[in-house]
């Protein structure tokens, strides 16, 4: 590859911006409130990191933590929550058998690299933490800094994708991190110079215009409302999908809300409670979604889940946001306009054992070779 065609790749808008403000409310949040009290499943000590004029929320974890949320501890997220996913291949037993004996087979492998021991920068312990753009001299004053403070734990940086991220991830990289894939997501880039909306999409706005449910806006939120999310939130994270998903509860849906770090939207029966919630986290350009719940009592074709998605891109479309929709639900996504990306985890452990560093690498390479293809194959 050329070098134009390497920074032609390379090109990546700054669409991040970790305002200071919204940081230190994040991280007073947690340090005002018990972290069990806010993510039920979750143990983690929640810090500001400042380096080179940039500000990060910062989370620390001892190897004693796991089992963890996966958000704090890649054993959960590599060996528990994989094996999890394979419930989406019921229909392929042989498959799913497959899939179960080869996470199994690595899971050795994941527990000797001693990543839950670590120190995580600009966490905002959500599924999908958007990463501000990083040059070369601030990547290798993190490391410096980083590794001098905690000479025992990896420095892992999540969410980066090989669309919103590939100047970062190419200064990672020149800086010694190593990339572990993690998952494919999907991204909904601003769709103002984009074809015009899909058919799904149209029927979706159809449906949102329709429906006879009651529109909640941000500032339309109550205290029972707070409670109600919690439950809707779980009703479809938890006990549809999974109990490895971050347990999100009412007061931290509260806290996040009453600081200004996420907006809420939602619909509810005339006069009456919440049928459907959606939490939206705006850094700069970037959105992201990391609540949706919906009652799932209530018939399919209600359309909960598609009105609320409906909102979260209408919101990225009216502000010209670059929508990182994260994984799941592959088709419902790209049939709204989405496209994939495979997105990475990235370490440095230049500092550690030398054992480590090989798990490590031995890691990125099995990852790479085959967690990637099974990823794009599969859609997970």
């Amino acid at each position: 590859m050329t070098g134009a065609a390497t920074m032609a790749r390379c090109v990546q808008a700054d669409r991040v911006e970790n305002k200071p403000a919204k940081v230190a409310a994040f991280v007073s949040l947690f340090n005002e409130v018990p972290v069990r009290d806010l993510i039920a499943n979750l143990k983690t000590k929640v810090e500001t990191f400042e380096i080179a004029g940039r500000v990060f929320p910062l989370t620390l974890n001892d190897a004693d933590d796991a089992p963890n949320c996966y958000i704090c501890c890649p054993t959960s997220a590599y060996i528990d929550y994989a094996i999890d996913e394979t419930r989406n291949f019921a229909a392929h037993p042989l498959l799913r058998r497959v899939l179960n004996a080869l996470i199994r087979a690595c899971a050795p492998l994941v527990r000797a690299s001693g990543l839950d021991h670590q120190a995580q920068v600009n966490n905002w312990l959500y599924s999908t933490n958007p990463v501000p753009l990083l040059d070369r001299p601030t990547v290798a004053s993190l490391r410096s800094a980083l590794t001098a403070r905690f000479p025992d734990r990896a420095i892992v940086i999540r969410s980066l994708n090989d669309i919103a991220d590939p100047a970062t991830i190419a200064v990672l990289k020149a800086e010694g991190f190593r990339m572990l894939a993690a998952r494919q997501i999907y991204i909904f880039a601003d769709r103002s110079a984009a074809p015009a909306m899909t058919r799904d999409m149209k029927r979706d706005r159809a449906r949102l215009r329709a429906t006879p449910f009651e529109r909640v806006g941000n500032g339309d939120f109550s205290e029972a409302d707070y409670a109600r999310a919690e439950q809707l939130y779980d009703m479809l994270y938890l006990d549809k999908y999974t109990p490895l998903n971050p347990h999100y509860t009412a007061r931290y849906i509260a806290g996040m809300h009453r600081r200004g770090i996420i907006s809420l939207a939602g619909l509810r029966r005339p006069g009456g409670e919440l049928v459907a919630v959606t939490g939206l986290f705006e850094n700069g350009r970037t959105l992201t979604q990391p609540i949706v719940g919906y009652d799932t009592s209530l018939p399919a074709a209600d359309g909960l889940y598609r009105m609320m998605m409906a909102v979260a891109q209408d919101h990225a479309t009216s502000r010209g946001l670059f929508f990182n929709m994260s994984a799941g639900a592959a088709g419902f996504k790209r049939r709204r306009g989405a496209v994939a990306a495979i997105e990475y985890n990235a370490v440095y452990a230049g500092h550690l054992p030398l054992r480590r560093r090989v798990v490590i690498r031995v890691m990125e390479t099995v990852l790479a070779r085959v967690g990637i293809p099974l990823l794009r194959r599969f859609e997970l």
